[in-house]
């Protein structure tokens, strides 16, 4: 079996070749050449054409699942499969947990006929579209430390009719195709817990085992025939588990753990106790490693760091009994925690494994001159626990050391999906131990992930937010990379464009920005880093936020209110009286405080009170007023092509590094309050013709609603109570029709009822088509309308 380096894959970009280098080698994305510093920064480069990579196609593609034994019971559905794969296009498997759709996907992908390519077996868990994508490339392609741009990619892979499976593939249905664009001669065989398949494929479901394959199963997993006596109670037992394989298995686990002679089945009440009777039959070693893999939820583990971490001998002999008892999942990598034995095993032991010991190991491992970018990536999501889970003991300074020694090697993985939620988690605990370094360390880092995903204007608050940093830290080094980067924020900006609009009071911009009237591009970056580590994007006032202008005494030209829960209000500043003393030795330093220095926010408008106007210059010199300088309440001008001075005595900014900062904000001000049109700096806007297209609610959940021709459209939701199905019909802007209900207690919860009839909806588009309000009522006959019914506003993101 041919493998490939399994990580974190990095996806498609936006149009950039970018090569990031660092003391283990150098990868290429797009059009654009970065070398990765593990200490000070990445910069950027230009490659030229002749430099370029010449990926070369593999002659046969196999990279394969592990064995499995052959699914019982599954014949049926495994000719469905087999015909569905052979008419090509796209194929999904759906089915509750536990009902054996890994099983069967991995029995697939090695007895099917592979594509006249050849096969490819991935698993998807808690990896974005691109990183697959990217990943996809990888099997294909001979070309290490290369990520080809989305458009490129899409021409390597034409004409590749390989046939990729891929497990635990919960992705909406707008995923589901943008995956398949990525790969568009390609057969592609999703497994996933629920239906996102309605249009453009096949969908099958797989349900429980019928009573035949429920006995055989258990008489497989008791390793012997089932007795006369026991024929009874062994239907029963089927019965019970809904012909579920995964509680079969346990109850013949459980069996075989009895006395010897006397491997007697489970009663069926006792089906949903069989976990926590399982738990009190194992062993100490058996139970240090599930008490090791739920901290590590999501994550899969190498037998070797199972070992290493709970000193028990022979972790790989003990993970083979845990698998056998339905507890742990074998996969091609390790070990995976089975979804519900969680619970369970936290009752058992109750307290997380040791945040310090996983800590202080991941560190130790990811600093080995042996262990490669593809390894670290692999292991990316117990380097993420293991950095949450210091933050919650009360040690980010652990959180900070995970993220830095793996951040270079994930950088160099072509991963970026895991590097930037480990940047975000060291940067929200880098801020919480007051490490300025590792603040200025993450900040670059994902200025750079910025440009590599070309996400542009986000690029230019990162950047110019990481120059102040490293600036006010004197370190040269960085201040250096993060200069370098100045060449690609060469963003258009209108000649002059005021940081409030004319007539425009301070206190009237907050009331707007606070009302939703700020450019979203222009975020803060606290509420972007914070939105990475999944802690809500809180945005902190000061450095990454906050606009101070203060004398050298320290005073404040107010306190600046930029990020709130969830978002940030971009150019929102509640401006007081301030004191401007003289610029630093003739150079403005914006950002982080100084004494005596002139400071201005990076994602936000500086407003400046009664004691002076603050100018900055697009492409010339700063100029701050001095102390004597009497100015307006609250104005600020971004100049053109030159200086703008302060009226009464000015200190110039002369220095490029000056003028960078200055252009960079004024990049950002420009763009999130001077009218600058955003279409020219978002990449990919989305289309706002009709409702069909992926939609997002306020509370992250995604709907994508398909055309199903005539004016009708349907859409699928997975909630907590089951799948919501929307069936609707329309045009323009106005689309009626009914949505699947659920009986609720009034805590929002499920009652456990199920389906319990329709309810009405209405959805009504605005007028550039990017937003929708939903209206939910009752129908007639139908379920009344409480807890399933409300208002909601989707925002379309395809």
């Amino acid at each position: 079996m041919e493998e490939t380096d399994e990580g974190q894959p990095a996806g498609p970009r936006a149009g950039h070749r970018i090569s990031v280098e660092g003391n283990a080698g150098a990868v290429i994305v797009g059009d654009h050449n970065m070398v990765v510093d593990a200490q000070h920064g990445s910069t950027v480069t230009v490659v030229m054409e002749r430099e370029r990579p010449r990926p070369v196609r593999r002659e046969r593609v196999e990279l394969l699942p592990r064995r499995v034994p052959e699914p019982v019971g599954r014949s049926s559905e495994s000719a469905a499969l087999a015909d569905a794969v052979r008419a090509g296009g796209l194929v999904q498997l759906w089915g509750p947990p536990g009902v054996g759709k890994s099983t069967l996907l991995r029995h697939a992908a090695r007895q099917l006929e592979p594509g006249p390519a050849g096969v490819v077996f991935l698993t998807a868990a808690y990896r974005e579209v691109a990183d697959l994508a990217q990943e996809l490339f990888e099997a294909c392609y001979e070309a290490p430390g290369y990520a080809p741009s989305r458009a490129e990619l899409r021409r390597l892979m034409a004409g590749i009719p390989v046939t990729v499976y891929l497990d635990d593939a919960d992705l909406t249905y707008g995923q589901l195709l943008d995956l398949a664009d990525a790969a568009p001669d390609a057969t592609f065989v999703f497994a996933a817990s629920d239906r996102s398949l309605w249009n453009d494929g096949t969908a099958l479901e797989i349900k429980g085992l019928d009573r035949a394959a429920g006995l055989e199963l258990l008489a497989r997993e008791l390793r012997r025939p089932l007795r006369e006596g026991e024929l009874g109670g062994a239907t029963d037992l089927w019965q019970a588990a809904a012909g579920l394989p995964l509680p079969l298995l346990r109850a013949a686990g459980l069996a075989r753990l009895g006395p010897a002679g006397e491997a007697r089945l489970p009663l069926p009440g006792e089906v949903a106790s069989l976990l926590p009777e399982l738990l009190e039959q194992l062993g100490t070693a058996e139970l240090n490693v599930l008490h090791l893999m739920a901290t590590l939820y999501g994550a899969v583990l190498d037998p070797v760091h199972i070992g290493a971490l709970t000193d028990v001998p022979d972790a790989a002999g003990v993970c083979d009994r845990l698998a056998g008892l339905g507890l742990v999942v074998a996969v091609e990598h390790g070990y995976l925690f089975t979804t519900d034995v969680g619970p369970a095993v936290r009752q058992k032991c109750p307290s997380p494994f040791p945040a310090e010991r996983l800590c202080e190991y991941f560190v130790q491992w990811a600093e080995r001159a042996d262990t490669t970018p593809a390894q670290v990536a692999g292991l990316g999501r117990a380097l993420e626990l293991a950095a949450e889970l210091a933050e919650r003991d009360g040690r980010p300074e652990l959180a900070v050391r995970v993220a830095r020694a793996a951040s270079p090697a994930l950088a160099r993985s072509l991963r970026f999906g895991v590097w930037g939620r480990l940047l975000g988690r060291g940067w929200v605990s880098a801020r919480a131990t007051g490490d300025r370094q590792a603040e200025a360390y993450f900040t670059h880092e994902e200025a750079i992930r910025a440009l590599l995903t070309g996400q542009r204007v986000l690029f230019v608050a990162l950047a110019a937010e990481a120059l102040m940093l490293w600036q006010a830290l004197s370190n040269s080094h960085g201040a250096a990379a993060a200069l370098q980067l100045h060449q690609f924020a060469a963003i258009p900006v209108a000649p002059t464009a005021p940081l409030l609009p004319s007539g425009a009071t301070a206190s009237a911009h907050v009331a707007a920005a606070h009302s939703g009237a700020a450019a979203t591009p222009a975020q803060s970056v606290a509420a972007h880093m914070g939105n990475l580590a999944g802690n809500g994007g809180t945005a902190h006032a000061g450095t990454a936020g906050g606009a101070h202008l203060g004398t050298a005494g320290g005073a404040h030209a107010g306190t600046a209110h930029l990020g709130t829960t969830g978002g940030a209000h971009a150019g929102t500043a509640h401006v007081g009286t301030a004191h401007v003393g003289t610029a630093h030795a003739g150079t403005a330093h914006v950002g982080a405080a100084h004494a005596g220095t002139a400071h201005v926010g990076t994602a936000g408008t500086a407003h400046v009170g009664t004691a002076g106007t603050a100018h900055l210059g697009a492409a010339g010199g700063a100029h701050l007023g001095t102390a004597g300088t009497v100015g307006t309440m609250g104005t600020a001008g971004a100049g053109g092509a030159g200086a703008a001075a302060a009226a009464g005595g000015a200190a110039a900014a002369g220095t490029s590094m000056a003028s960078l900062v200055a252009t960079l904000i004024a990049v950002i001000v420009a763009i999130a309050v001077g009218g600058v049109a955003l279409n020219q700096l978002q990449d990919d806007p989305p289309s706002a013709t009709g409702l069909a297209g992926t939609w997002r609610d306020g509370e992250g959940t995604s709907i994508h609603f398909a055309d199903a021709g005539t004016g009708s459209y349907s859409g699928r939701v997975s909630t907590q109570c089951g799948p919501i199905d929307v069936e609707l019909t329309g045009s323009g802007d106005s689309y009626s029709g009914t949505q699947t209900a659920y009986g609720y207690l009034p805590d929002g919860s499920c009652d456990g009822q199920g389906v319990i009839g329709r309810l009405s909806m209405k959805i009504t588009l605005s007028s550039d088509g990017s937003t929708a309000t939903v209206v939910k009522g009752s129908t007639p006959g139908g379920p009344a309308c409480a807890y399933s019914c409300e208002t909601a506003t989707l925002v379309r993101t395809s």
